[in-house]
């Protein structure tokens, strides 16, 4: 088969460069390819999808590599492909169609538009031929095509009914419950919810939808509501136990496909990992436990050893599969460990992790350790880690025999807002733990992103080699200043607060409704397309306007500057309808409105020494926002000449007193 390069050859996107060789005259979504349409008076096929998707990779396979498939869409059909990562207005919209044309969303995700972007027909992924009652792909290319000829009207109507819905806002409206009253309610959901068997909420597939157990844990903490509590930890030793964890090279995978957190849909996400980092943080910051510290530090290993650029930042996924196959990476047979270790240490390793020759998974093993019964005082002391210390002295050779036996893909494309969560999550993680690494780690990445801005000051979307581009979306803003706002929580360096502010104001700039609330997903410097929307769902990550609120919420209590405590209530205003509407779908919303609710303690500290920057961050880093001047002022004076704390709480403030 003869391959031509189209017109994909040139991009900088990992998911675009897959399908650079294919005989499909792919294009980028660009105006060319628009304009070539409306020319040719052909309709579009939009393929969207991502690098480490498996279904995307079996489509690719099936379909895009296939003569009489690249026949019938280099005839009949103008072919663009965007990767959802780089472009999540693009992938937004054309998904919400998915959603109305069919009831279910996913990727690959297959669109039909007119010259004109306007959709006409959509699913997700196809087979190439038909089977079982189900459309393959070449009838489906056939059958559009001859609609095109024969029956335009009637796909341009479908093409305009389904925009003016997309163009369609949703009505926000505050709700006429208080956050409380809906941060019960979403309490209740998940309790109603919960599987006390496997932890986690609902049925399979299970996704970690870490946030959702950021805000269980602050519910606690407010409440003190024990369930609450006992819902997260179970969730988050299961994950952990389960195969979703990878016990041999660290890190968490996507989603769990069964109820057990055994088989994970293998790709591992980079957002997944920062905001699991971030519950796993904050579980021993509750509890003290110990195994908490441990998956922490192990997933942070794993970030910093694979996906962490030498520039600082951070990569975005690797694959879930191999040679074509999946989990092929991650999966041992019984004998194949006995021989690498020996036969009484591979016995004993394979035991350890549930390594059986029967297998859990097409006839090889995940490791897990699912089996284990894990006592409290155990948990407290970090002996179950530790209790069996031959198999985990063995985790590095297992880590560097996998490594050369199949290779596993990376995308290596560096995204500002996933880049933003790994920075909180390291920036949290020093807090908590203290350790210097991680605050250095944070530190890199952040100035990789400050070295990457455009000559105006915004953001880029995403760097690969060197290579910037897109003008920064929502949550490349909101993302990164949630990023920036924990780094100087962690540091204390008023350098970050003062970015923090900054490109918070830019979000209000580019992005914000005055009219209606809320801000948009794209803004003043992006691509105008057929409709906007403004995304307040929290799915697998939260949503810009949540994490803009917790923005706007801890920037008004760490600087006190009226500006942002109006910004921050209009923000919670405009959610609370939503909130009230889908409880579930807004954790990271209710998240900014306890912490709204309920401050933790404000500390002005007037320092002399750098040696009382170090203490107090030991003293009270770890939870109370902190505001350091080393001048004093009308305001604030060292009492005796030393350091010294002015500290408020619950609208009333302690006397001065020396550090």
């Amino acid at each position: 088969m003869i391959k031509l390069k189209n017109h994909l050859k040139n991009q900088t996107s990992p998911y675009l460069l897959q399908h650079a060789n294919h005989p499909i005259d792919w294009y980028p979504w660009c105006e060319e390819a628009f304009t070539r349409a409306k020319a040719e008076d052909k309709p579009i096929f939009l393929s969207i999808g991502y690098s480490t998707c498996h279904w995307c990779h079996v489509m690719a396979h099936e379909s895009f590599e296939d003569e009489k498939v690249a026949k019938e869409l280099n005839t009949n059909f103008i072919s663009i492909k965007v990767d959802r990562e780089e472009r999540p207005d693009i992938d937004s919209i054309y998904m919400e169609a998915c959603m109305l044309f069919t009831g279910t969303g996913g990727w690959p995700a297959s669109i039909f538009l007119t010259p004109e972007q306007k959709p006409f027909y959509a699913g997700t992924y196809f087979p190439k031929e038909s089977a079982y009652g189900r459309i393959g792909f070449l009838d489906l290319l056939h059958a559009l095509g001859k609609r095109w000829k024969q029956d335009r009207e009637g796909l341009l109507q479908s093409a305009e009914e389904i925009t003016m819905q997309l163009k369609e806002e949703q009505p926000a409206g505050a709700s006429k419950l208080s956050w409380q009253h809906l941060s019960l309610q979403v309490a209740r959901w998940f309790k109603r919810n919960f599987d006390e068997t496997n932890g986690g909420f609902g049925n399979a597939p299970k996704f970690p939808m870490a946030h959702n157990l950021l805000f269980l844990m602050e519910y606690y903490r407010v409440n003190r509501d024990r369930r609450a509590l006992e819902m997260a930890e179970k969730t988050l030793l299961q994950m952990y136990r389960g195969g979703l964890f990878d016990h041999i090279g660290g890190g968490f995978s996507r989603y769990s496909t069964d109820d057990f957190f055994l088989v994970p849909h293998f790709e591992k996400m980079l957002y997944d990992n920062a905001l699991l980092l971030m519950a796993y943080t904050e579980a021993f910051s509750i509890t003290g436990k110990e195994a908490y510290r441990e998956v922490a530090r192990k997933t942070a290993q794993y970030i910093q050893r694979e996906m962490t650029d030498q520039s600082g930042g951070f990569y975005s996924a690797q694959d879930a599969d191999s040679q074509g196959v999946e989990g092929k990476y991650y999966v041992f047979a019984y004998e194949e460990l006995t021989s690498l270790l020996g036969a009484s240490a591979g016995r004993k390793f394979n035991e350890y992790f549930n390594i059986t020759k029967e297998g859990n998974f097409e006839g090889n093993s995940i490791p897990n350790r699912l089996s284990d019964f894990v006592p409290e005082e155990m948990l407290q002391s970090g002996e179950w880690e530790y209790s069996h210390t031959e198999p985990e002295r063995l985790l590095p050779k297992v880590y560097a025999y996998r490594k050369q036996r199949h290779k596993l893909f990376l995308d290596d494309k560096i995204l500002t807002s996933w880049n933003g969560l790994m920075i909180g999550a390291f920036a949290r993680m020093y807090r908590v733990f203290g350790v210097e690494n991680y605050l250095r780690q944070a530190k890199a990445a952040c100035g990789f992103l400050e070295q990457q801005k455009q000559g105006n000051g915004s953001l880029f979307v995403s760097c690969r080699k060197g290579r910037c581009q897109g003008a920064g979306f929502l949550e490349d803003y909101a993302f990164y200043g949630f990023g920036l706002i924990e780094l100087y929580s962690a540091a204390l360096e008023p350098g970050y607060l003062e970015k923090a502010e900054g490109y918070c104001r830019k979000a209000l700039e580019l992005f914000a409704d005055p009219q209606n609330g809320g801000f948009s997903l794209y803004g003043k410097e992006n691509e105008t397309l057929i409709a906007s929307s403004k995304e307040t769902y929290d799915g697998a990550v939260p949503s810009g306007n949540s994490v803009m609120a917790y923005n706007l919420v801890k920037l008004w209590q760490i600087t006190g500057k009226e500006f942002w405590r109006e910004q921050a209530e209009k923000q919670l205003a405009f959610l609370s309808g939503f909130a009230e509407r889908h409880p579930a779908g807004q954790a990271f919303s209710l998240l900014a409105a306890l912490l709204y609710q309920n401050p933790p303690e404000h500390i002005v500290g007037v320092l002399k020494e750098e040696k009382d920057l170090k203490k107090l961050q030991k003293l009270y880093g770890r939870d109370a926002d902190i505001v350091v001047l080393w001048d004093e002022s009308q305001n604030y004076e060292r009492i005796n000449n030393r350091a010294t704390l002015y500290i408020c709480k619950d609208d009333s403030c302690r006397p001065p007193m020396n550090l």
